[in-house]
């Protein structure tokens, strides 16, 4: 009885393994299929030259992420780029800290004579013309709008 079912067993396991190839062949038969493989066999040059593209390109992207040289460089030079930058935010954001701390302590009222003082100051006229220059681009711009 034990050989019957080892035999069965044996068929069973031949006939798996021959129903795929028969799957394989019944599904190579059908129209569709063949003009698949017909259209890939066609583009195989453009299939080979892409995928010969996308690992070049992979192997450069790898080599890149991997490179601990190029890597610390361009840390080194984004922080070279970001730091005049970060002083001058933290220069702008102190003074301005500064100047509104002064305002609120200060308490006397800045009459006609003190707003004549403060327009002969310099850094009072450069702002002046930048919001005058200002003001004329943003008319200018306004009037080209249709």
């Amino acid at each position: 009885m034990s050989e019957t079912a080892v035999s069965q067993e044996t068929l069973a396991e031949q006939a798996e393994a021959q129903r795929p190839s028969v799957d394989v062949l019944d599904q190579l038969m059908r129209p569709e299929v063949q003009e698949s493989l017909t259209t890939l066999v066609e583009n195989l040059p453009k299939l080979a030259e892409m995928v010969t593209f996308l690992t070049k390109a992979y192997d450069f992207a790898q080599s890149v992420a991997t490179d601990k040289v190029l890597i610390n460089d361009l840390t080194q030079g984004i922080s070279e780029f970001a730091k005049p930058v970060v002083e001058k935010a933290k220069g702008i954001a102190s003074a301005a800290i500064e100047a509104s701390d002064r305002s609120q302590n200060e308490t006397a009222t800045i009459g006609l004579f003190g707003l004549l003082k403060l327009l002969k100051d310099p850094q009072v006229q450069k702002t002046f013309r930048f919001l005058q220059a200002f003001l004329s681009v943003l008319a200018e711009r306004q009037q080209q709008r249709p």
